[in-house]
């Protein structure tokens, strides 16, 4: 576990509350703002690798601009590298549920099809419905930890291709408009990259699960084998003892640790509006438990993907 200590002067452990045993806290008294000091910004991390995501409510004195400059101290800012950002911005994207395709309702760790996926993503709730809206998170080193070990052993020697260019229209909630916006905007251009279904966390050195519903196939493996594989391995992230959920409020910040997590935004507000803007900080290439490294096998290619099984 990580050790918190070096975060006691800034943020004392009565202001760090746990929202479950494995993931997720929620820190108190802490206004976000890129003017806050190097301590605090150092036991922000620290509460982040131990919690995997941290929520902080009332921020509403975050614009765009100010959630940026937060986020900037976490690391270098890395835009989308197919969804455009917000004007003015340098990494900002807006999730509109009045515009098709921002519905994120699939288990994914963000933009794993390229090989340098955000390390942190820092989300802000803009408009939030007054039902439903939640976003849940799941705990991928939590994860591995409840495989047995032969099916450890299994993960580790595992490769999975990721992309973007996934079947989006077989997902039963997707409307036309999304299919739409996903094929127009969130495939306009291919990327392809092979990822070890289990990376070392290079600040952690835990071992987490590298999955989701970006994944396209795993290397070597047969479709229909790669398929029972990837839902054996899929259900421990997904196990409600490994997850989070939060009722979003206007003004509230999450922030999570996009090497160690997934997370799903539940569709459940029907045609209610809802807006989230976020902030991705850039990441490093996974590394596998031998050593080596992801593969890009296509980067900004107008072709779809190969479907070799």
């Amino acid at each position: 576990m990580t050790n918190l200590n070096p975060a006691n002067d800034v943020i004392p452990p009565a202001a760090i509350a746990k929202c479950t045993a494995r993931i997720g806290a929620e820190i108190r008294n802490v206004r976000l703002s890129g003017d806050l000091s190097d301590q605090t910004i150092a036991a922000i991390n620290s509460a982040l690798l131990e919690h995997k995501v941290i929520f902080f409510r009332d921020q509403r004195h975050l614009d765009d601009a100010e959630q940026e400059r937060f986020a900037d101290r976490l690391g270098q800012l890395a835009p989308h590298p197919t969804l455009g950002v917000i004007k003015g911005t340098a990494s900002i994207i807006e999730l509109d549920s009045a515009r098709g395709g921002s519905r994120a309702d699939f288990w994914h760790t963000d933009v794993t099809f390229v090989d340098t996926y955000p390390k942190i993503a820092v989300l802000r709730g803009i408009v939030i419905p007054p039902f439903g809206g939640d976003t849940v998170w799941s705990n991928t080193a939590a994860a591995y930890l409840d495989l047995p070990p032969p099916l450890q052993r299994l993960a580790d020697e595992l490769w999975a291709v990721h992309t973007n260019a996934y079947d989006y229209g077989v997902m039963g909630r997707a409307s036309e408009a999304d299919k739409r916006h996903f094929e127009e905007v969130y495939t306009r251009t291919v990327y392809e990259t092979e990822h070890p279904v289990v990376r070392v966390h290079p600040e952690t050195g835990e071992r987490a699960l590298v999955l989701g519903d970006l994944v396209q196939r795993f290397v070597g493996i047969p479709k229909y084998d790669g398929q029972k594989l990837f839902d054996l391995f899929q259900s421990h992230v997904t196990a409600p003892e490994n997850t989070v959920r939060w009722n979003w409020r206007e003004g509230d910040v999450a922030i999570w640790d996009n090497r160690a997590t997934q997370h799903y935004a539940v569709n459940d507000y029907e045609d209610q509006h809802r807006v989230v803007r976020r902030a991705a900080i850039s990441g490093d290439v996974p590394i596998s438990v031998d050593g080596r490294t992801s593969v890009t096998r296509i980067r900004g290619s107008k072709q779809p993907p190969s479907k070799v099984g």
